[in-house]
């Protein structure tokens, strides 16, 4: 009889570059979205020290950075922090590495669906079909703003699923339009801003207390955060280096457009108008500084980087899950490739059906900017402990460097590791003061108990999933002592040729 062989199983493409990367990262940060509705949040935390905070907030960023690009260096994998701190520091943190990315994210998703949801509606009432249609468009709610974000997701995963380069593609061209309309609208703004420059905005001890610092700390963090996405798609990359290119050339650009953005709203707006404006304060911006139809441009640049963002998102966190998959800590489901466009079709489209799962929860507070700053402060907190792990696991991984030179030792082993234990320390001094800040729980941004209650189920959650993960799908990543087997179980799904 002939000799017959099972198909070759579908595999990830090598498609992308260092512009690829750029454009995931920097879609992934979303400076217009984080600008536009991040200021208002920023502004009622630590007033006019904006800038002071955002700069000192970039300084474990960076730390971080140099992190990822060590550890991607070594290892490049698509499970990223799963699978270096699963290495470094054991499987249980590893797991919990992987999960409160994953659910950090679909918080991410649920709040900026919303976000994109209340821009279209202020689109819809400016061109009148409010009226046109005998309808009631209200941009402040959460509910209607989070039912026409949830058709906005539903899209863009189209674009996810057909294949990551054609995406990024996409997002290059957003990222083009939105970030000339914030460069004009913030120049006009310092150009012609009655609020005198102060250099006061940069002196981080002109912060009223050391709770205020914390917590506008972890929101500035939240600022910058997303520039790691890059390194999910290390495996779809032709050169794994240009994946650390793409970060830090993100990331940098990203400190760039957040002082300027913030110096050019305080030369234009009061700390009062600031915080009154919330999530409002670019389209406010753009209001104050043109008529119409130049004055909507800001609005339709927040639409382009939230729909940016939102696919940005669903590309990572399938590809982590597919990480996870592998190592059967998460079901197999995640590990399916579409034959046809080369990508994880099952679970990106999964990824979406959960993000809308959790933003129909978020239903529960009735005000849009509270949903806003109640989702903001929490991912906070998780991504301060996920980076922080990830950093000292790099930290911890390359320690033997420390008796080498000292470039090697600052990059590999200092700068991560008090990276890494700053934004743990942080992250840890802001629990407390949630703790006590607050003698009763309340569905509020304002009440503490709350706050903390949001990462700490994040966080417990994850120490269930891990538990199951060990005991129940037995995976061997709690078994072997490299606390992954990544290229063992399915070896078949990536093309290792570039």
């Amino acid at each position: 009889m002939p000799e017959t062989t099972s198909p070759e199983p579908p595999r990830l493409h090598r498609s992308l570059g260092v512009v690829d990367g750029i454009a995931l990262a920097a879609s992934s940060t979303a400076a217009t979205t984080s600008i536009g509705i991040g200021m208002g949040a920023l502004a009622a935390t630590v007033g006019l020290q904006a800038p002071a905070v955002l700069l000192i907030a970039f300084l474990p960023i960076i730390g971080i950075a140099a992190a990822y690009a060590r550890l991607n260096r070594s290892e490049p994998n698509m499970g990223s922090g799963y699978v270096w701190v699963g290495k470094s520091l054991g499987p249980w943190f590893g797991f919990l590495t992987g999960w409160v990315t994953f659910v950090g994210t679909m918080i991410f998703m649920a709040y900026t669906s919303a976000v994109t949801g209340s821009v279209l509606l202020q689109f819809a009432n400016k061109a009148g079909l409010h009226s046109l249609l005998g309808l009631g468009l209200d941009p402040n709610s959460t509910a209607l703003s989070t039912v026409v974000g949830l058709g906005v997701l539903a899209a863009v995963t189209v674009t996810a699923v057909t294949g990551v380069r054609r995406a990024t593609r996409f997002q290059t061209w957003l990222l083009v339009f939105e970030y000339a309309v914030l460069l004009v609208f913030c120049g006009w703004a310092l150009v012609s801003g009655g609020h005198a420059f102060d250099w006061s905005w940069f002196n981080p001890f002109d912060i009223k207390d050391g709770t205020s610092f914390a917590q506008g700390l972890v929101l500035a963090v939240f600022f910058f955060w997303g520039w790691d996405a890059a390194f999910s798609v290390t495996e779809e990359t032709k050169d794994t280096r240009d994946v650390g290119r793409g970060g830090f050339i993100a990331l940098l650009t990203m400190l760039a457009l957040f002082l300027y953005g913030s110096v050019a709203f305080q030369r234009e707006m009061s700390l009062g108008e600031l915080i009154a404006q919330g999530p409002q304060g670019l389209t406010y911006l753009g209001a104050k500084l043109a008529a119409e139809p130049w004055a909507s441009l800001p609005m339709l640049a927040l639409m382009c980087s939230a729909v940016a963002s939102l696919q940005s998102s669903v590309i990572p966190t399938a590809r982590g899950l597919l990480a996870m998959g592998r190592d059967r800590t998460m079901g197999r489901v995640w590990t399916r490739i579409s034959p046809r466009y080369g990508s994880p079709a099952l679970g990106t489209i999964l990824v979406t059906a959960i993000a809308a799962v959790v933003a129909l929860l978020a239903l529960a507070i009735p005000k849009l900017n509270e949903m806003i700053l109640a989702a903001v402060n929490s991912i906070g907190l998780i991504v301060a402990l996920y980076y922080g792990l990830t950093a000292l696991a790099c930290a911890a991984r390359f320690r033997s460097d420390l008796r080498t030179s000292f470039p090697l030792a600052l990059r590999s082993v200092i700068a991560p590791g008090v990276s890494g234990l700053a934004l743990l320390g942080i992250g840890g001094y802001l629990g407390h003061s949630y703790f006590t800040m607050s003698d009763h729980f309340e569905l509020s941004p304002d009440n503490g108990w709350f706050m903390l209650a949001v990462p700490t189920a994040v966080v417990v959650s994850g120490l269930g999933m891990a538990a199951w993960a060990k005991y129940g799908r037995r995976s061997p990543y709690f078994t072997s002592r490299r606390g992954s087997n990544t290229n063992e179980p399915v070896p078949a799904l990536l093309d290792q040729t570039s």
